[in-house]
């Protein structure tokens, strides 16, 4: 880990720990932190991803398997149905027993380049481990911010609503005593309908992001608490590049597969070469006293002849290829082949985080403009609100004025959350990008965390046949018995 990295982890951690005493105080409500913990506790992208990843580490032991020593037994009885009608000696049956013990010596380097092709497998899929805990985390932040901006849109048209109801009582009031004509009736009405049109679109939002919150944390949310400032954040994008391309772990899985295609390529030219192996070999036949033939013993006296036969043998083996019909060649090429596409994919994958990197800085950028830009607007719309409201009192203004001041009013409270999520989302994103949100950054309690070592060190060095795991259980929780969510928001306060 990198100083960078390790400034940047020591202050994402200290700024998101202040939100920890809401998971230990037993308060209800829901922090970033909080929901951030379940979903890399249960979330099954990302238990799938740790399962996948304990499924390449045994690829090591695999690889180291063909240099190890291996041993055969065989066990075999026959009867004799039919004998032979020329043989007077034929058995009538056979048990036979063999035992074999082989022992590489050389492979050609095949063996110890497969090994390292695996190992460095396993430190690929540890940064593709990384980067799913980063994407699982990024997708939460945004499903998480979701909820709080379609939250405060739903209570934002809730207002509108009653207020336009008001408006069309009042409205119609007037009408009644001819201070104002049907025309100003119609448009409050139809003002009402679109309203409560708009009111339904922005509940089904809401539900809609309650439930991706759910398919991720894997609880429903509950007054979910302002996520804390993000912390360790570039000054400038060429800084986050420069970061990004140290640390982004979707750059270490490709620079790692681009070697370990490198080693594959030595695999395939170990093809051409001899093989040597040591060998031992042991046999043990008993014919069960039905072998025919007989024997003199020492004083000239007919008797059985042997019903028993034992041999052992041991050697070495040299295999040198000649002519193999072009196969290793091809083997050889191809693998050349992808080990080029390997290096190529590390450019590509390079490439698009630079992009991804340089995107989001500039979004969160844009997005911190929009918040100054749509906070005057919001400003701006009630003070506009206000004074048209007023003047229509002395009759200078019309019900259509106030009927648009009210719409520009919530359009800017909304434009104004909408910023305030796409800030933080994008904020969030260039944290991503630079490599420095996973769990370990994100200041998660160090007793949950998943190391993928742990399981690498257990499997690496396991010789035994019959060494297995458990019977998998589930990790991730199911959500079938979380309850349908409705768009039902606390009327605390509406501004933004």
């Amino acid at each position: 880990m990198t100083a960078k990295r390790t400034f940047y982890r020591h202050h994402a951690a200290a700024a998101l720990l202040l939100l920890s005493s809401a998971l230990t105080s037993g308060a209800q409500a829901e922090t970033l932190q909080g929901a951030l913990a379940k979903a890399y506790a249960s979330n099954p992208t990302l238990t799938g991803a740790r399962a996948g990843q304990r499924a390449t580490d045994e690829n090591v032991p695999i690889q180291k398997a063909a240099g190890r020593p291996g041993v055969d037994v065989t066990g075999s009885f026959s009867e004799s149905i039919l004998k032979p009608t020329i043989s007077f000696t034929s058995p009538q049956r056979t048990v036979n027993a063999q035992a074999q013990l082989n022992v590489p010596i050389y492979s050609g380097g095949a063996v110890r380049n497969g090994v390292k092709a695996a190992k460095v497998r396993v430190e690929a899929g540890q940064a593709n481990l990384r980067g799913t805990e980063a994407s699982i985390f990024s997708q939460t932040v945004g499903a998480y911010m979701d909820v709080i901006r379609d939250s405060a849109i739903v209570s934002f048209n809730q207002s509108n609503v009653r207020a336009l109801e008001v408006n069309l009582q009042a409205t119609n009031d007037r009408f009644e005593v001819g201070d104002l004509t049907r025309t100003d009736v119609a448009q409050s009405q139809s003002r009402l309908a679109l309203a409560r049109s708009d009111l339904q679109i922005a509940e089904s939002n809401l539900i809609a992001s309650r439930e991706n919150y759910i398919a991720l944390v894997g609880d429903a949310p509950d007054a979910l608490e302002p996520p804390p400032a993000l912390p360790g954040l570039p000054a400038t994008p060429v800084a986050a590049v420069q970061v990004a391309l140290n640390d982004n772990p979707d750059i270490l899985a490709a620079k790692k597969n681009r070697i370990a295609a490198s080693y594959d390529v030595k695999v395939a030219r170990a093809g051409r070469l001899p093989t040597l192996s040591g060998f031992t070999t042991a046999g043990y036949t008993n014919y069960l006293h039905t072998l025919g033939g007989t024997a003199l013993d020492a004083d000239g006296n007919s008797v059985e002849g042997p019903q028993i036969n034992k041999q052992a043998s041991a050697g070495v083996q040299l295999t040198i290829p000649l002519y193999q019909g072009g196969r290793p060649a091809a083997q050889v090429r191809q693998n050349q082949a992808l080990e080029s596409q390997a290096i190529e994919r590390e450019i590509e994958v390079e490439r698009s985080v630079i992009s991804q990197t340089r995107a989001a800085y500039a979004s969160w950028q844009a997005s911190l403009e929009s918040i100054e830009s749509n906070r005057k607007a919001v400003e701006a719309a009630n003070l506009s609100l206000e004074g048209v409201q007023a003047e229509n009192s002395v009759g200078s203004r019309t019900i259509l004025d106030i009927l648009n001041a009210e719409q520009e009013a919530l359009n800017a409270k909304v434009q104004l959350v909408t910023a305030q999520r796409n800030a933080y989302v994008a904020g969030f994103s260039v944290i991503a990008a630079m490599g420095h949100a996973e769990a370990d950054d994100l200041g998660l309690d160090s007793g949950t965390l998943y190391d993928p070592m742990v399981n690498y060190e257990r499997v690496k060095g396991k010789w035994l046949d019959w060494s297995f795991d458990p019977k998998p259980t589930p990790v991730a929780t199911r959500t079938v018995d979380t309850p349908a969510q409705n768009a039902n928001v606390e009327r605390a306060s509406q501004q933004p």
